[in-house]
């Protein structure tokens, strides 16, 4: 990025804050702040170990600094602004959970626009709050748009603060189904003098799977044998004789099998389970990135600061905002939208933002500030 270029970000971050207040983290004087400035040359250079006395008033600060990238602490510390970790006291943090739409399976950033990885992480986010809110049932929860490739998930239930490094992992891996088999979805049950392996349907994956079994159930009973056969031969692992006993063990033991009782269907019918568990948590699981929630002392985006990559708003959203949201549109800065400005391009580009697409050659345009901001935020355009 040239001094041209960096210079005119710089100022127009500031025009933004100086018209913005943000809204400072629960404890923000325990937590410690970190920026990036707007550094010559190629690198980046992170201020951190500093508490919000160092920085004094937050708005006042981003403003008179215009940083790059803003961010807070997921921990809360004795001494914050102390120069290691160990001695900043370390009192509890914050589980934070982050997607980032490079990182999703099947998302390739080579060829997927912009616009199409927003959306695929939007889907796995929502894949995400759904274990948040119905397997662990956590309160408060702060949902918040990166300003860049994804999305961030604060929890600040009080249970969780104290958890160290290992507990954050089995979420993690509960989340991402890591491990996950038929084994861990079966309970034994004692009735009428045997025992019984009942698959878990009151809730988690073994209600997840359960809910797949039934699926699969119904759509076999609606054809006839050919078809059912045919259709039990395209799930992995099915050959022509175990989808006939296994279409048998169902019309036999249709009601046992909804009730979760592996026993009825014999074998044929543990293998289908284990088979839809696989694809259940292929499906199902949300692909988080596993280094920030087991990180318990984690710097995090402050919300309603811009990305320097971006520049988007990092913005907070409600859960009844999150199906309208549209961060290509909603994360502009209202603070770009009324100036055209001019701008220098190496290579052609093509931009969707505002529900618009925009097509540029190679060479000198003028264009829409909020257009220009993004591409200068992301080295493919100059400042004219």
């Amino acid at each position: 990025m040239d001094d041209r270029t960096r210079s005119y970000l710089r100022e127009r971050f500031g025009d933004y804050y100086r018209a913005t207040a943000v809204d400072l983290p629960p404890a923000a004087n325990e937590r410690e702040w970190g920026h990036i400035p707007w550094t010559p040359g190629t690198g980046t250079t992170m201020v951190r170990h500093q508490s919000q006395l160092d920085l004094g008033d937050v708005d006042d600060f981003l403003a008179r600094t215009a940083p790059r990238h803003a961010y807070f602490s997921a921990a809360r510390y004795t001494d914050p602004s102390a120069s290691t970790m160990s001695q900043k006291g370390w009192r509890g943090a914050d589980l934070v959970f982050d997607l980032d739409a490079d990182h999703l399976p099947g998302v390739d950033p080579e060829t997927a626009t912009y616009a199409e990885m927003l959306e695929t992480c939007k889907d796995a986010l929502l894949r995400l709050l759904r274990f948040i809110e119905e397997d662990f049932s956590f309160k408060d929860v702060e949902i918040v748009f990166s300003g860049g490739r994804g999305y961030h998930v604060h929890v600040r239930d009080p249970e969780l603060q104290q958890l160290d490094s290992d507990a954050r992992r089995e979420i993690v891996d509960y989340v991402l189904a890591e491990g996950l088999d038929t084994d861990n979805l079966i309970r034994t049950v004692s009735a009428g003098g045997t025992t019984q392996r009942v698959l878990r349907t009151e809730g988690g994956w073994g209600r997840r799977v359960h809910q797949q079994l039934l699926s699969v159930v119904d759509e076999l009973d609606a054809l006839d044998d050919a078809d059912a056969l045919k259709r039990l031969t395209e799930i992995n692992g099915i050959g022509d004789g175990r989808a006939e006993t296994i279409l048998g063990a169902i019309e036999a033991n249709r009601e046992a099998i909804e009730t979760g009782n592996m026993e009825a269907g014999g074998p044929g019918i543990r293998l289908l389970v284990s088979t839809l568990a696989e694809e259940v948590a292929a499906a199902e699981s949300a692909p988080i990135d596993e280094p920030v929630t087991t990180d318990t002392h984690r710097l995090i985006r402050l919300p309603k600061t811009l990305h320097g990559g971006s520049g988007l708003v990092v913005t907070p959203l409600e859960r009844d905002e999150l199906d309208a949201f549209d961060p290509l549109q909603d994360a502009i800065p209202e603070r770009f939208r009324d100036e055209q400005i001019e701008i220098e391009l190496d290579e052609p580009r093509r931009i969707e933002l505002d529900g618009d697409i925009t097509k540029l050659d190679a060479g000198h345009h003028t264009v829409a500030e909020y257009v220009g901001v993004f591409l200068m935020a992301r080295g493919e355009a100059r400042k004219a």
